[in-house]
């Protein structure tokens, strides 16, 4: 009995040690595999990671070449758009040249026609005046009937009379045709850096001496504001500064037609003042005389359209300045309170 309770005390031991030595094992194995995957977990993790900081930077460089690509777009829209602009006003430019090309030779076949027979109205109408001259004096000279002479020298005075007027309005159409022909001059000039305020102030000078030479009576106070930041702007020199003159005549016979209207404590005040403001040069020319009525503000840019007397303009100058700002891409707008005042506006780029 003893010799078998020992022979199964020893089996249970060597069973239980068995066991023991078996979960060991098994214990080993399965750290060894719990190891190894997190090992490979580890190295996928790294993978992974070492991925992600490629796509990274890959993502940097793409961003980067995409930065400098858009720049590089940017940069060479913005040139094309400068050469478009560029283009645009070089096509203003020879479509202005063209029309006032078409102009002048229009007007140069008109008054071809038309100076003709004006020369022939005045230069007979010259004579006619001489002969009747000479057909006074003659009379004078001789022994007829006072009754006669009387008559005679009355008819001659009539005649005289009317020879006159016809004289005075043939010259004031020979005026007209050689204003027209003036006004539709093609221009070559070419764009240059100017100063604005020089170039408004000199002008002005001519522009008011020139109207008193034939306006002696009138006179007029001038206030000026020329912004110094305006500096030089590229333009066309001979055509801004016709266009001022056209503006500044404007203002001058509005102020001195209701000067003849005599009213109260009336002064003649024109103001000219420049200005840089928001990329733009502004060039305001303003009158107060007899403004302009509502009725035809949107048809004083058109050809040949005026208020003034027959005679006294043709209507072409601000329809010329029009297309000159136009072919600057600038602008002119207008302002005016009938009775009160006349505003201009001129809108220039630098380009």
């Amino acid at each position: 009995m003893v010799l078998l309770d020992i022979s199964i005390q020893s089996r249970v031991i060597i069973g239980i040690s068995a066991m023991l030595v078996l979960f060991t094992s098994f214990l080993v194995v399965f750290i060894y595999n719990q190891r190894k995957k997190l090992q490979y977990h580890k190295e996928l993790q790294a993978m992974h990671d070492e991925r992600q900081k490629l796509l990274s930077d890959q993502n940097v460089m793409l961003e980067q070449k995409v930065m400098e690509r858009t720049a590089e777009l940017s940069e060479q829209k913005e040139v094309l758009q400068k050469t478009l602009q560029e283009l645009k006003a070089s096509q203003s430019q020879l479509i202005q040249k063209e029309k006032m090309a078409s102009l002048g030779e229009l007007t140069a076949g008109v008054a071809h026609e038309i100076q003709n027979p004006l020369n022939f109205v005045i230069n007979f109408g010259e004579v006619n005046k001489e002969l009747l001259v000479e057909m006074k004096e003659r009379i004078a000279s001789e022994n007829l009937p006072t009754g006669f002479t009387d008559d005679i020298k009355e008819l001659i005075d009539d005649l005289a009379d009317n020879q006159n007027k016809i004289l005075h309005h043939g010259k004031r159409a020979d005026g007209i045709v050689k204003n027209m022909l003036q006004h539709s001059r093609t221009q070559s000039g070419i764009m240059e850096l100017t100063d604005l305020n020089e170039l408004a102030e000199e002008y002005l000078k001519l522009a008011y001496h020139g109207f008193r030479a034939k306006h002696k009576s009138f006179h007029c106070h001038f206030r000026t504001g020329f912004d110094k930041n305006v500096g030089r702007v590229n333009l066309v020199p001979e055509d801004i500064g016709h266009t001022l003159v056209n503006l500044f005549n404007n203002a001058f016979f509005s102020m001195n037609e209701k000067m003849k209207l005599n009213p109260t404590n009336y002064e003649p005040v024109l103001e000219i003042s420049t200005e840089k403001k928001g990329g733009k040069a502004l060039v305001s020319v303003r009158d107060n005389g007899l403004g302009i009525s509502p009725k035809i503000m949107d048809k004083i840019y058109q050809p040949f359209f005026t208020t003034k007397p027959t005679g006294e303009a043709t209507g072409l100058g601000l329809s010329l300045s029009y297309d000159m700002i136009k072919a600057h891409q600038g602008e002119i707008k207008a302002d005016s309170m009938e009775g009160e005042f006349a505003s201009f506006t001129i809108e220039l780029g630098y380009q």
